[in-house]
């Protein structure tokens, strides 16, 4: 078949790689989950909790720090309104591992981590009459402090705290100088329903819907039952009559697993060698990839609203003949992608990621297809496999989940951006649900596949596939997110419930039908009677 865009293609297959790598988690980056290895004993089973520690310097509020509440010690107040101000105060020794000098009566205690444990420091802070114990680690991340095996009785009863060094520091700097400080701690609960992952739920299933209904309803192409091949519809409702052929890059079942063991290589060596510029290459390919699918987007759109746009076309060097709209939107969707990759920190960057991975994905499922349900089970049965292995299993042999930590983009001070995020509205704690591209763009192909089927052989809607498969995938999401909540945030691989949430019901459904062996050979049967054609 003729292509065009050739270029396009292994873009495509390099972002599918991509979205592979991130399509592990669908996650919140704000969690408090639970350490099940730490030892348990009468006064040291607590549940560890994120705490937020808000702070006045000589009356005047700071920026409210993340702390992680200890294995040991008194709970913290749900409620703001509950939790009091007090005082903070310099331990000395600062490491808080002998007699204290200090006054600390009726104060919170700020010490460093040092050479004693951390229930020895907190017995201390508490004799001296502490009225709690803020640890500043060694490090950002929030280390979690747990008892020894020796403590089997502790009688802790004043709130103790790990806080990040950056934070730490500029607190003791500033009791150093001789300011007040107050603080006031308090571990808020998360709300039940979380609304913003609705909004990713809503947007994650018409992505896919979309994306399967692009070709016939916004692009004007049709199935051709005889060949099983998209044509552009003529007529005057077409938008356009530059004809040109589409480019498809058809998955095979030999391809699929060569795509998933790649895509396991690649994700050990982002996981031992991750570092900024790794995480910059990614970032380069998804504007790449947005910006083509951004322009594929908008030039489909507005060729199908305005008709004679999508009829003039112009000669450009090295280029050849290119629609005059082509030249128009494309500087825009570097402009629009290039603005993102500037400000993809900034609190808005999250609506400039989803606009361009949407548009990405959309024009993936375009370019990608699976021929038949034969391949699909060899792709999604691998990808399934594979999601489990390195969320769940690799924790067991690399001490950590490799999934997870590459897709937060660990000591890189960056995250991978092949996924949609929206941040966490309602949500005390703040942070962004999110989901990755590969647990669209899988069930998708899939998705996109049953609607062919259902146009090719005629079906309608209720004693097709479309339909089913795409419920089938709104409650594999929707038991993702139940999971994620009964797992307090953890990352889960959402692949786990969509593969037999939509692989599944497409087999059983097609088994219950007896046409089983028509979509596992799909594609092979067309050829076969079109050969057999006089």
């Amino acid at each position: 078949m003729a292509t065009r865009r050739r270029a396009g293609l292994p873009v495509a297959a390099v972002l599918l790689l991509a979205a592979l790598l991130a399509g592990g988690a669908a996650a919140d980056d704000a969690s408090s989950d639970d350490y099940a290895g730490a030892p348990s004993s009468p006064g040291c089973s607590n549940k560890f909790q994120l705490v937020k520690v808000k702070n006045w310097v000589n009356g005047t509020e700071g920026t409210t720090v993340v702390g992680l509440s200890a294995r040991f010690g008194a709970s913290l107040p749900r409620d703001i309104h509950e939790a009091r101000k007090t005082f903070a105060v310099l331990a000395n020794p600062l490491d808080c591992c002998s007699n204290l000098t200090s006054k600390l009566t009726n104060s919170v205690a700020l010490a460093t981590r040092g050479e004693c444990a951390f229930t020895a420091k907190a017995k201390i802070a508490q004799a001296g009459g502490a009225a709690g114990l803020l640890v500043i680690n060694d490090n950002e991340e929030l280390y979690k402090m747990i008892c020894s095996e020796n403590d089997t009785s502790i009688n802790v009863t004043i709130p103790v705290v790990m806080i990040p060094q950056s934070a730490g520091k500029k607190l003791k700097d500033l009791l150093d100088h001789g300011a007040s400080v107050e603080v006031q701690l308090y571990s808020p609960n998360r709300p039940v329903v979380d609304l913003s992952a609705c909004f990713l739920w809503i947007m994650a299933v018409g992505t896919i819907v979309c994306a399967s209904l692009w070709t016939e309803f916004v692009a004007c192409e049709q199935v051709d039952e005889r060949y099983d091949q998209l044509t552009r519809k003529e007529g005057p409702n077409s938008g356009t009559n530059y004809r040109e052929d589409k480019e498809i890059f058809e998955i095979s079942a030999k391809s699929a697993i060569v795509f998933i063991i790649v895509a396991s290589v690649f994700l050990l060596l982002l996981f031992y060698f991750m570092s900024s510029w790794f995480v910059w290459v990614l970032i380069v390919l998804f504007c790449i990839g947005g910006i083509e699918g951004m322009h594929v987007c908008l030039v489909t759109l507005l060729s199908r609203i305005f008709k004679d746009c999508g009829q003039k076309t112009v000669q450009l060097p090295f280029l050849g003949e290119v629609l005059t709209l082509s030249v128009g939107i494309v500087p825009l969707c570097v402009v629009f992608a290039i603005l993102w990759a500037v400000y993809r920190h900034a609190s808005f960057a999250w609506i400039g990621q989803d606009i361009l991975g949407i548009c990405l994905m959309i024009t993936v499922l375009q370019m990608a297809r699976l021929p038949n349900i034969k391949v699909a089970s060899a792709l999604l049965s691998a990808a399934f496999v594979y999601d489990i292995f390195w969320v769940f299993i690799s924790p067991l042999i690399f001490h950590e989940s490799v999934m997870i930590a590459v897709a937060r983009g660990d000591n890189t001070g960056e995250t991978i951006p092949m996924l949609l995020r929206i941040p966490r509205f309602f949500d005390p704690w703040g942070g962004y649900d999110m989901i990755g591209f590969g647990d669209i763009i899988f069930p998708g192909l899939l998705v996109a596949f049953s609607y062919r089927f259902d146009r090719a052989s005629k079906k309608g809607i209720l004693n097709g596939y479309f339909l089913w498969l795409t419920l089938g995938y709104a409650v594999g999401l929707f038991l993702t997110y139940v999971a994620l909540f009964l797992m307090d945030g953890h990352g889960q691989p959402a692949l786990l419930y969509l593969v037999p949430c939509t692989l599944g019901v497409v087999v059983i459904l097609g088994w219950l039908r007896g046409e089983l062996h028509d979509l596992w050979n799909y594609g092979k049967i067309q050829t076969e009677n079109l050969v057999d054609e006089p």
